[in-house]
């Protein structure tokens, strides 16, 4: 059965996920708390949005596992997927953007698919210094936060796979690494020979940060899949943002991370946003807090001020003077239309693999609407 999602582009859902079992130590679990105190909520409401804050799930800790060193602490990041993912559908289904302040990166194999418990298809953004494209055999510390991309494309632990019935969560196609600075050699021989989209900082830079966000989306089916946005705050530099555990090396500068979040936040079919691997102990005055509070207001902004351009666009869009002769019009046209023309029209585009796509209803709507039928996974 499907349901009917109606957009509420002024709706903005707040979720705390926090955990830190899937990283290498503890500190990330307290990111979503901090984040609120530093001001978030009020920030977006500043903007014009409607916040809702669900609150926090369950905190998840790390702990050292020496019993399982090739993938640590895979119970309780697996009881963080499962208590995170149906908050995120709940947020879905109110049509709000659903806003995840994560701990550690592993929430976005939640988010994911709490977005395709309502849409059949689904690409990501994966803002991120780190490919994570670790699997348990190559990964050299076990730090499962390593290995989200892999899982998120069906690869790696098994539990981790199996969070999803019908692995993989994301096709390879439509997964775009933006923002990369650091590879191991692993990683490196697997993009080699998958269709994952790699933006290296370095591209990204030569190439201008607009011009290879907006490819990034257009690579991955931006057009016909929701859009999922994962921002993990290392792919900033460590010359501009400390506040993790992991400072980014050869990363995107601050102000080039603003013009992606900015780029990809505008675009029209975006479902949900994440910003993982904020620490604040790492972050005793608080000013990494402003960092990412500051880029968040940004992003959220330039989306606000795009949807309000689009709303006068459509006002302004010019209607015709009888609207019953216009489908009268339009009705004589489609009968004196030749059958074999007729046919064309109704044929399935081919994807990127040369396979033919079958769309589903919201990705059939034009990218502007505010509502669409999406069908619920479980049901398809």
């Amino acid at each position: 059965m499907a349901v009917r999602i109606v957009r509420q582009p002024r709706q903005i859902v707040l979720i705390g996920a926090p955990a830190s079992a899937a990283a290498l130590a503890a500190g990330h679990e307290k990111a979503p708390q901090a984040l609120r105190a530093a001001g978030l909520a009020v920030r977006l409401q500043e903007i014009g949005y409607t916040v809702t804050d669900l609150g926090d799930d369950p905190i998840e800790l790390y702990r050292p596992d020496e019993e399982s060193p090739r993938a640590r602490n895979l119970p309780r990041v697996v009881a963080s997927l499962e208590a995170l993912k149906p908050r995120v559908e709940a947020a879905v289904k109110t049509g709000g953007l659903p806003l995840i302040l994560a701990g550690d990166c592993s929430s976005a194999l939640a988010t994911v698919a709490g977005v395709r418990r309502y849409y059949r298809g689904a690409s990501i953004v994966y803002m991120d210094c780190d490919a994570d494209l670790n699997v348990p055999a190559t990964s050299p510390s076990g730090c499962v936060d390593g290995m989200v991309v892999a899982h998120l494309t069906g690869r790696g632990a098994a539990e981790m796979i199996r969070f999803w019935p019908e692995p993989p969560l994301v096709r390879d196609p439509d997964v775009a690494l933006f923002g990369v600075g650091r590879l191991d050699a692993p990683e490196e021989e697997l993009l080699s020979r998958t269709a994952i989209r790699c933006f290296r900082a370095v591209d990204i830079r030569r190439m201008g940060v607009v011009a290879a966000a907006e490819m990034a989306v257009e690579r991955i089916h931006g057009g016909k899949n929701e859009l999922v946005l994962h921002f993990d705050v290392d792919v900033i530099s460590r010359e501009d943002f400390q506040a993790t555990d992991l400072p980014g090396e050869n990363g995107l500068h601050l102000d080039e991370v603003r013009q992606a979040l900015e780029t990809f936040a505008k675009h029209p079919r975006l479902a949900a946003f994440e910003v993982a691997a904020y620490n604040p102990e790492k972050d005793p005055d608080g000013s990494g807090a402003k960092v990412i509070i500051d880029l968040l207001a940004s992003a959220m902004s330039a989306r606000f001020e795009a949807q309000a351009q689009q709303e006068q666009q459509n006002v302004a869009a010019p209607q015709p003077a009888n609207q019953e002769s216009a489908v009268s019009n339009a009705a004589t046209a489609q009968n004196e239309t030749p059958p074999e023309k007729q046919a064309v029209g109704r044929l399935h585009d081919s994807g990127a693999d040369g396979s033919a796509q079958n769309e589903s209803p919201q990705s059939a709507a034009p990218q502007g609407d505010s509502s669409e039928s999406a069908t619920p996974a479980s049901e398809e």
